[in-house]
């Protein structure tokens, strides 16, 4: 496939256009900077893009997590159903609220969490379930919703890995009680950094419009509007988790263009697939509702007795081949702080295995082939 040795091969390269930097530019000539037409333009064009009722920009995903909770009323002694395999951030946000994290473990065949693990991890004191749409791919969204309503508990999803991301044709993030997005410079649209919460309730969507900022019952643009600019009141405590505008602008004129982004990412998704597949040992994502899925990440499992090499082993020959991977994600049970922190009822042995057997590959929008044949052309050289 490929004769180019030794070239560098990124994890992640992020795509930012001219067109992109041009709209940043222009928000310097404006004099509100932050949490103004450009942050509602850009909650407006998500809610449409997502068919959701309501959106809320904010600073990141993992503030969207925090202010979702909150808004829900959940906290202290309260349980919050959390999937062992997950980006700390998840875990993190229910102890930011004051409530307790419950690890569930997660299905072998796509990673996300496991429906028989969530039922094994309910008790008196469950208030929530937070499925994580990991890499891209949904979760089973119809039994975790028959769960909620037979324990009458909320639901949050998890969006960070999963703009596009539909399950039965309804995009994720529109079955719970609300939902959160990330933007982070490698998710598949960035604002460098921020966040979204979609819900179909009125009331999240006030009551997180207003925590954003503080608490304060008027924005900027409302103060200066009309009456004293210094007379809002704050009935409840808030945080500064608003979205900029020049992260909004970024967002608004990234969105655009989300069809064609993931479009891509699926294209390249499916070579991988195509070609990774023939070697024995290495097991790929399966390719069923491709369209449906925002291939955020690209995870490989390795058998170490059929490739002869483990994980830790793969990762290092590739790495000396300039080759950058990684690993999504180390189980949440394995932190000091979670160990201290959280609690399980059943078993987590499903996400101890995939994190000794996954391996991240570099993937991101517009990655080229060639650089796919050099990833590929390696695997294929430690196996050989």
């Amino acid at each position: 496939m490929s004769n180019i040795k030794n070239k560098k091969i990124s994890f992640f390269i992020p795509k930012i256009t001219k067109e992109d930097k041009r709209k940043m530019l222009e928000i310097f000539n404006s004099t509100i900077l932050t949490n103004g037409p450009n942050t509602e333009k850009f909650e407006k064009a998500f809610e449409k893009y997502t068919k959701s009722k309501y959106a809320t920009a904010v600073s990141n995903a993992t503030s969207a997590l925090h202010l979702s909770l909150e808004a829900l009323d959940i906290g202290k002694n309260d349980e919050v159903i959390v999937p062992n395999m997950t980006f700390l951030a998840t875990a993190n946000s229910v102890l930011m609220a004051g409530a307790t994290p419950i690890l569930a473990d997660v299905d072998l065949n796509d990673h996300n969490i496991s429906i028989d693990s969530i039922k094994n991890n309910l008790t008196k004191k469950t208030k929530a379930i937070i499925p994580v749409h990991l890499a891209g791919k949904a979760c089973k969204m119809n039994d975790i919703m028959k769960i909620a309503k037979k324990n009458n508990l909320f639901i949050i999803e998890d969006c960070a890995h999963a703009i596009g991301t539909k399950y039965k044709k309804q995009h994720v993030g529109t079955f719970g009680d609300a939902a959160c997005f990330s933007f982070y410079p490698t998710k598949n649209i960035t604002t460098l950094e921020g966040g979204m919460i979609i819900s179909k309730s009125k009331k999240i969507s006030e009551i997180t419009k207003i925590t954003r900022n503080h608490g304060m019952n008027r924005t900027l643009k409302q103060r200066y509007t009309s009456g004293y600019p210094w007379d809002y009141d704050i009935e409840k405590p808030g945080y500064n988790y608003r979205m900029d505008e020049i992260r909004a602008v970024l967002g608004l004129n990234q969105l655009k263009r989300i069809r064609k982004i993931n479009s891509e990412r699926q294209k390249s998704f499916k070579y991988y697939c195509q070609q990774l597949s023939k070697i024995n040992g290495i097991d790929v994502p399966d390719t069923n509702d491709l369209n449906d899925n925002a291939c955020h990440l690209f995870r490989i499992s390795i058998d170490e007795t059929e490739f002869g090499m483990n994980r830790n082993q793969v990762f290092t020959k590739l790495s000396e081949k300039n080759i950058s991977t990684s690993v999504h994600y180390k189980p949440l049970s394995l932190f000091t702080i979670f160990k201290k922190k959280s609690k399980s009822y059943s078993s987590l042995e499903n996400s101890l295995k995939i994190y000794d057997e996954t391996l991240s590959l570099p993937f991101y929008t517009g990655i080229s082939k060639n650089n796919q044949n050099i990833v590929i052309d390696a695997l294929k050289s430690l196996k050989n």
